[in-house]
């Protein structure tokens, strides 16, 4: 396993830092200004000017692998440090970018799944960034960590699908800018577990879709980001050639969207925990207390070095899942991209509380970006399935081989 960066990755790297350095940190404040005073769930300007600059740059659909015809021809382990570099300003350099969530993942089914079609009216504006788009997969009245549990119905009408069904913590539909729902829902409930579900694309402003409102994260309503709605899909048709795949590939479909996004969140959210660290840092050395500086107090010291070693150990396990990715798919990775899954977000949330505590009182105050990255890193333990499924599969794996040892018949005395 080799996990150094060849040349492209430096070469993408170096020019994705000059581009932090230069226009997204600069950007920050601006950015929150202008979300602050804008219209309810719109894009700061801000935001359209460094996508045309990251275009120009030639940071742009990083996140498509190699084996898609549409992408930057990146493999997993080349845009994994880029994910990362993203992570530390993770309500813009994303989005500008244009290798955002949920879009990403969203474009990803579109170039495997879609027919010519849908990806010239959805992918290709999509890869544009002249639009966004949301999955609707989650329901309030379901544990929806097992997704077969789904109650949202797909039922065949003539040459039309009807949807009916409440969905929430659809990310990205608040936006005004977000015109496709990606809906996963139940079109056989006879058929085998896990084929009654179908994917199906639903423009956002069908008759019959009604968003109720956006749920917040702590309190933030990540206005600028597009929100996270809850949706009623009421008597909702659609031609039957949106639907995406074939009928009954929908839980196939979503666990091919999920493995992908999972590392890319867990990269960006050791962009977050490095930007914490950088962040506490620099507070602990410009602040002293009883005589000395705060950093070297052998508390902080401590919380630093063993900030260092948890980063550099779960990059680690992230970039050899990316490696197993490439080398022999997502699926014989599965259970390495449940590893990640559930050690970047708690790493990311343990160096990002132990920063807020340095900052003292300023840690929890909006003067700073750690309250909004500790919400977002506390997601994360959530979403994509909760940690504690992944510890389940995980588990299940490791003990697979006692298990059986354990159930065999003994051998004849004497054998």
């Amino acid at each position: 396993m080799d996990f150094a960066p060849d040349q492209t990755t430096e070469q993408l790297e170096q020019r994705l830092l000059a581009f932090m350095d230069e226009c997204v940190y600069p950007a920050e404040a601006r950015f929150r200004e202008e979300a602050r005073s804008g219209e309810d769930w719109a894009t700061p300007p801000v935001v359209e000017e460094l996508k045309a600059q990251a275009r120009l740059r030639g940071l742009w659909n990083l996140f498509l692998p190699r084996t898609h015809a549409y992408g930057a021809g990146l493999s997993n382990l080349q845009y994994a440090p880029l994910a990362e570099v993203t992570g530390r300003s993770p309500w813009i350099a994303p989005e500008v970018l244009n290798c955002s969530a949920p879009d990403t993942g969203n474009m990803e089914l579109l170039s495997l799944f879609g027919t010519e079609e849908q990806r010239r009216q959805w992918l290709d504006p999509l890869l544009e960034g002249t639009m966004r788009s949301a999955f609707s997969m989650t329901e309030p009245e379901v544990a929806s960590s097992d997704a077969t549990n789904i109650r949202t119905r797909i039922e065949r009408d003539g040459d039309e699908y009807v949807i009916n069904g409440r969905k929430w913590w659809t990310s990205g539909a608040m936006s005004p800018r977000c015109k496709l729902l990606i809906v996963m829902g139940v079109t056989d409930p006879d058929a085998e577990r896990h084929r009654r579900q179908s994917m199906i694309l639903v423009p956002r402003d069908a008759p019959g879709v009604e968003i109720k409102r956006s749920t917040t994260l702590f309190g933030y309503n990540d206005g600028p980001h597009g929100g996270h709605a809850e949706i009623v899909y009421d008597d909702v048709r659609v031609p039957v050639s949106n639907l995406l795949g074939e009928e009954g590939d929908g839980f196939r479909i979503a666990q091919e969207r999920l493995g992908p996004g999972r590392i890319h969140h867990a990269m960006r959210a050791i962009g977050m925990a490095e930007r914490a660290l950088a962040l506490m840092c620099d507070r602990t050395a410009r602040r002293s207390t009883f005589g000395r500086a705060i950093i070297d107090h052998g508390v902080v010291q401590r919380w630093i070095a063993e900030a260092r070693v948890r980063i550099e150990q779960c990059r680690l396990l992230i970039l050899k899942t990316a490696w197993l990715m490439d080398t022999v798919g997502n699926r014989g990775a599965r259970i390495e991209i449940s590893a990640i899954k559930v050690a970047a977000p708690e790493v990311a949330t343990w160096v990002i509380d132990r920063a807020i505590q340095a900052h003292g009182g300023m840690g929890v105050a909006q003067d700073t970006l750690l309250p909004e990255l500790y919400a977002v890193a506390r997601i994360l333990q959530i979403v994509d399935g909760p940690d504690e499924v992944h510890y389940m599969a995980i588990a299940r794996r490791e003990t697979r081989r006692y298990r059986r040892e354990a159930v065999a018949p003994p051998e004849p005395v004497g054998a």
